[in-house]
C-alpha cells in the first residue's frame, strides 16, 4: 500500500520532516514555480507552505488527494480557505508558534525607539559621533498602551513591567478581570492613544481594524509618543502616519508590516522618525522550528483521519481533554446510526447529557455528521467537509445540551427524523477508567454492549426459539457470536438483539436470518477506525 504523499513546497526546518516521521512519501517542490507546483499537486495527500506559495483554487482543484494544507505560521493570506471548505480539505496553520518572537520584536522596536539605536548605528558606522543628537528617553515610569490585549499583547506586557513602566490595554472582549490578573488597566481607544508614551497595536486584519490608527487617532496622541505595529500591515494608515511624522504630531513609529510587502511607499520609508524591519515577526530559528513541527503534527492527524485543534475551517477550537474522548465514540455512534437508516436522513438532533456539557462540546457535533456520511457517501468524509454534505442533502442538524444525565455521567443520543416520517436514535456512553465505548440504547432499547468492529442489530416479536434459530444461522456461516444482548419493553412484545461478532455479515446471511425469524430489522453494522 502505497504511502500517503505529503508536499513541501517551501524550505521548512529539519525539525519539521522528523516531525512528519517515516509514515509518509515526502516530496518538494518550488511553490512559486506554478507550473511545477500544479503538477506535483496531483498526487499530493497533504502541502505544507510558508507564505511564498499561493494554495488558491486552481492550485486545490489540481489536488483531487488533498486533504489538509498546512501553513507553517500564523497569517494564511496565501491559502484560499473557502476554496479549501468547499473541496473538504482540512487548513491548519501554527497559530502560537510566533507570539514570543513577535512578543520579543515588538519589545525591540520599542527600546530601539526610546533609544534612537539604528540612527545612533548608522551614524557611527558613517563616522559620525553625535550623542546629543540621539539623547533618548527612559522607559521606566513612562505609559505603554496595548490595543489587543491577546497571547502577544499578554506577553509583551509581562516583559515590559521589568522596565517598570505602567500598562494600559484597549480590548473590547477582555474582561477586567482578566486585565487585572495581567496588572493591566482597561481604557477606551480614545483614553489609551491621549495617555500612553509607547503604543502598540497587536488586533487581526479584519474589514473593521484596517486603518483604525489613522489621521483623527494619530492627533489624539502625544507629541512625545511612539507607535508600533508589529501584527498586520494595514491597521495603521501609512499614509496619515506618514504626513504625522512629517508635522511632528507623533515622536516615532516602528513598523514590521506593511500594507504591501515589499512596501512600495519609500516616502514613508525613508524619514529619519520611523524604524522599519521586513516582516521579521516570526523570523527567528526556535519560531520557524516551532511552526514547522506544529503544522506536521496536524498534517499527521489529518491524513490519520483525526481532528486537528489548530485546523481554522472546522469549527470547535481546542478541544478540552474531557472531550477528546468522545469524539471517537460519536463517530462510531454515528456509523451505527447510518447502518440503521432504511430511508433518507431529514434531519439529526445531536443530544449530549451529563457533566461534559460544562465544557465547549461543539466538535461532537462534527464528529457525529462525519460518522453519519462516512458510511452512504462515495467521496471522503472530513471533519471539514461533512457540515457541507449535510447542507447539500437538505438534513437539519441541531446540537442540543443538558448538564442532568440520570442514568450515567455522561451519554450522547443521535436522533433522526427520516424522510419516510421513521425515527431513529442510538445512544452512547464512556465508562471505567479504560474509558470504554458502549452502545447503550438503540430506538428506545435499553442495553449496555461495548463497541466492536462488526455488530448485528435485530428486532423482532419475542418468542421462545428465536436465539436457537438464528444462532445456527450463524453457526453454518462459520460467524462466531462473541457477545449479545437482548433488550425487550414486555414478554412476547417487540424485542432488540445486537450481537457482537468476529468476521462481517453477508447480506445474503442476514435474509435468511430475516425470513427466519420473521424480523422487522436485520442489519449489519461494521465499524471503521
Amino acid at each position: 500500500m502505497s504511502k500517503p504523499v505529503v508536499l513541501i513546497a517551501e524550505e521548512l526546518s529539519p525539525a519539521t520532516v522528523d516531525a512528519l516521521g517515516p509514515d509518509f512519501d515526502i516530496r518538494n517542490v518550488d511553490g512559486t514555480d506554478r507550473p511545477a507546483l500544479l503538477s506535483a499537486l496531483a498526487e499530493a495527500n497533504a502541502i505544507l507552505v510558508r507564505s511564498a506559495t499561493q494554495v488558491d483554487a486552481e492550485a486545490i482543484a489540481a489536488a483531487p488527494h488533498l486533504q489538509v494544507i498546512a501553513r507553517a505560521g500564523v497569517g494564511l493570506d496565501n491559502v484560499d480557505i473557502k476554496a479549501a471548505t468547499n473541496a473538504g480539505v482540512m487548513v491548519v496553520n501554527a497559530p502560537t508558534s510566533n507570539i514570543i518572537s513577535a512578543a520579543e520584536l515588538t519589545v525591540g522596536h520599542i527600546l530601539s525607539l526610546a533609544r534612537h539605536i539604528p540612527a545612533a548605528h548608522n551614524a557611527l558606522a558613517q563616522g559620525q559621533w553625535k550623542r546629543s543628537k540621539y539623547t533618548g528617553t527612559e522607559l521606566f515610569e513612562k505609559t505603554v498602551g496595548i490595543i489587543g490585549l491577546g497571547r502577544i499583547g499578554a506577553l509583551i506586557t509581562e516583559r515590559l513591567k521589568a522596565f517598570g513602566v505602567k500598562v494600559v490595554a484597549y480590548d473590547p472582549y477582555v474582561t477586567s478581570a482578566r486585565a487585572q490578573q495581567l496588572g493591566v488597566t482597561l481604557l477606551s481607544l480614545d483614553e489609551l492613544l491621549a495617555q500612553s508614551d509607547f503604543i502598540t497595536i497587536h488586533m487581526p486584519r479584519t474589514p473593521e481594524t484596517i486603518g483604525m490608527i489613522g489621521a483623527e487617532q494619530l492627533k489624539a496622541m502625544k507629541k512625545t509618543a511612539y507607535v508600533v505595529n508589529v501584527a498586520r500591515g494595514g491597521l495603521i494608515d501609512e499614509d496619515a502616519l506618514h504626513d504625522a511624522l512629517v508635522a511632528g504630531e507623533i515622536a516615532g513609529a516602528g513598523l514590521d508590516v506593511f500594507v504591501s510587502e515589499p512596501p512600495t511607499d519609500q516616502k514613508l520609508l525613508g524619514l529619519e522618525n520611523i524604524i522599519v524591519t521586513p516582516h521579521l515577526g516570526a523570523s527567528t530559528e526556535e519560531a520557524q522550528e516551532k511552526a514547522g513541527v506544529s503544522v506536521a503534527k496536524s498534517v499527521r492527524l489529518a491524513l490519520g483521519g483525526d481532528l486537528v485543534p489548530d485546523a481554522v475551517n472546522v469549527a470547535g477550537g481546542i478541544i478540552d481533554p474531557y472531550v477528546r474522548p468522545g469524539i471517537s465514540l460519536v463517530e462510531k455512534l454515528g456509523q451505527i446510526f447510518s447502518a440503521l437508516t432504511v430511508s433518507p436522513l431529514s434531519s439529526v438532533e445531536v443530544d449530549i447529557r451529563g457533566e461534559i456539557t460544562n465544557f465547549d462540546v461543539s466538535v461532537l457535533k462534527l464528529a457525529a455528521l462525519k460518522g453519519i456520511f462516512s458510511q452512504v457517501v462515495s467521496e471522503s468524509v472530513s471533519y471539514v467537509n461533512a457540515p457541507l454534505l449535510a447542507e447539500a442533502r437538505g438534513v437539519e442538524v441541531r446540537l442540543v445540551t443538558d448538564p442532568v444525565s440520570e442514568d450515567f455521567r455522561d451519554v450522547i443520543t443521535l436522533r433522526g427524523a427520516l424522510a419516510d416520517g421513521s425515527q431513529i436514535s442510538v445512544s452512547g456512553t464512556l465508562t471505567g477508567p479504560k474509558q470504554i465505548e458502549k452502545l447503550v440504547a438503540i430506538n428506545g432499547y435499553d442495553i449496555e454492549v461495548p463497541i466492536a468492529e462488526h455488530h448485528v442489530v435485530m428486532l423482532y416479536t419475542d418468542r421462545p426459539g428465536i436465539v436457537a434459530q438464528y444462532g445456527a444461522r450463524f453457526g453454518e456461516a462459520n460467524i462466531n457470536i462473541a457477545g449479545m444482548q437482548i433488550a425487550r419493553t414486555e414478554a412476547g412484545g417487540q424485542a432488540l438483539t445486537v450481537l457482537t461478532v468476529d468476521s462481517p455479515v453477508s447480506e445474503e446471511l442476514l435474509e435468511q436470518v430475516r425470513t427466519d425469524i420473521d424480523a422487522a430489522i436485520v442489519r449489519a453494522v461494521g465499524i471503521t477506525a
